[in-house]
């Protein structure tokens, strides 16, 4: 999967103005093993010289390193606002000196996902986060992942060992830095911990402290995150003023950061996922909860709006699968989980405790729809940003470097 891949449609069978189911074996499969947000902080590690770290993303070593994880930026967004950014987009290849280039998120491409992703550096197939809320095989229920609920007792639903967890043990200075309140969420527990971690609430403080970390000791590894970039995409989408000046924002950080590196370090700015703004229109958002069609012998609906999980009832699992490849035909590529494992969505291996949390179908949409459901989830279906499918705008991510 390379930036500005399409994905051919399979015409066999329909007229030449008809929709055209997208088949699933056309969908773009994230670079897993290669340049995946997974494969990122191993390569971070094998540098650092941590035991048994491997990667198939080739980093020069540092001694010391500073991943800036900037929730929804995308790599398409980014390059299309150079005024914004002019410091992040200095780093990009098109400049002068500047060697970025894109990872893919990794299916979905959702925060809870992406941040197990790169804290356990496996694949969503294997460390088993496969969305923003999927069902847990004990319970039945519904669980989100991002806020982790309900209950589920963490290191039961993702037993790997975090990259910097092996960073510390190995007795490299590794901490987190990033907003007081993530301090003991599960996700940071089964996805971030390792080390020490250092709460700030203002971003400048946070930039001036990884950097202080990063100088305080021979081989280190500080994560830092910023959030609010995201918040504003969802709720007045990347066309507003809004989101245009977060970015402003996140590019002042980023620059505040690295001029503060001390020698012999590495500095990379990466996102979790990208965007994509979804009209108010019923032509681009398909209401789950009005449209018979959809909601016939589905039990249970997981996912979020850009990517769904099916829950089928006992059986119904193909009619699912056939009805939503004819109503979202040429919006959609629909995948029973069988098909969607086989074909390495969720990574080159799906672990036996991960597959039920899959969906018996799984929908990634195309273009700029969404599956909302305005009754049952009205707060995600009113929002204007969304991601977790397949597509350039959503799984493209930035690696940008900067060395001292």
């Amino acid at each position: 999967m390379t930036p500005g891949d399409a994905a051919p449609p399979v015409t066999a069978g329909h007229g030449p103005h008809e929709p055209v189911p997208l088949d699933p074996r056309s969908a773009p499969v994230p670079r897993y093993g290669t340049a995946s947000l997974a494969d990122l902080l191993p390569a971070v590690a094998a540098g650092l010289g941590v035991p048994g770290a491997a990667s198939g993303l080739a980093l020069e070593p540092a001694d010391r390193v500073c991943v800036f994880l900037v929730d929804g930026l995308g790599w398409d967004a980014l390059g299309a606002h150079p005024e914004e950014a002019p410091f992040l987009t200095s780093l990009l290849p098109t400049s002068t000196g500047g060697t970025g280039r894109p990872l893919t998120a990794g299916f979905p491409s959702t925060t809870a996902t992406s941040l197990a992703s790169v804290g356990t550096g496996l694949a969503p197939g294997e460390h088993g986060l496969p969305g923003y809320a999927v069902r847990n095989p004990d319970t039945g229920a519904l669980m989100n992942q991002l806020r982790w609920h309900p209950w589920t007792e963490p290191h039961a639903w993702q037993p790997h060992p975090t990259v910097f967890q092996q960073a510390d043990a190995a007795g490299i200075e590794t901490c987190q830095v990033t907003a007081p309140h993530f301090e003991h969420t599960p996700l940071t527990r089964v996805a971030l911990s390792g080390g020490t971690f250092h709460g700030r609430l203002a971003a400048e403080e946070r930039m001036d402290l990884a950097a202080e970390r990063l100088a305080a000791a021979g081989r280190t590894l500080v994560y830092t995150y910023y959030a609010e970039l995201d918040g504003h995409g969802h709720r007045y989408g990347m066309d507003s003023d809004a989101w245009r000046g977060q970015l402003q924002y996140v590019d002042r950080l980023a620059q505040r950061l690295a001029e503060q590196l001390p020698p012999r370090a590495a500095l990379y700015v990466t996102a979790d996922h990208g965007m994509v703004d979804v009209p108010g229109t019923a032509e681009a958002r398909f209401d789950f909860d009005e449209d018979w069609e959809l909601s016939a012998g589905v039990a249970t609906l997981g996912g979020e709006g850009r990517m769904r999980h099916l829950y089928a009832v006992p059986g119904a699992a193909q009619d699912v699968a056939a009805v939503w490849r004819e109503v979202l035909a040429g919006r959609a590529w629909v995948a029973t989980r069988e098909e969607a494992c086989e074909l390495g969505w969720f990574g080159p291996r799906v672990a036996d405790r991960v597959r039920p949390r899959i969906g018996d179908v799984v929908v990634a949409m195309d273009g700029d729809a969404a599956i909302v459901a305005t009754r049952t989830e009205p707060k995600e279906s009113a929002l204007l940003g969304m991601h977790g499918s397949v597509t350039p705008a959503e799984q493209f991510v930035p690696l940008l470097e900067v060395r001292s």
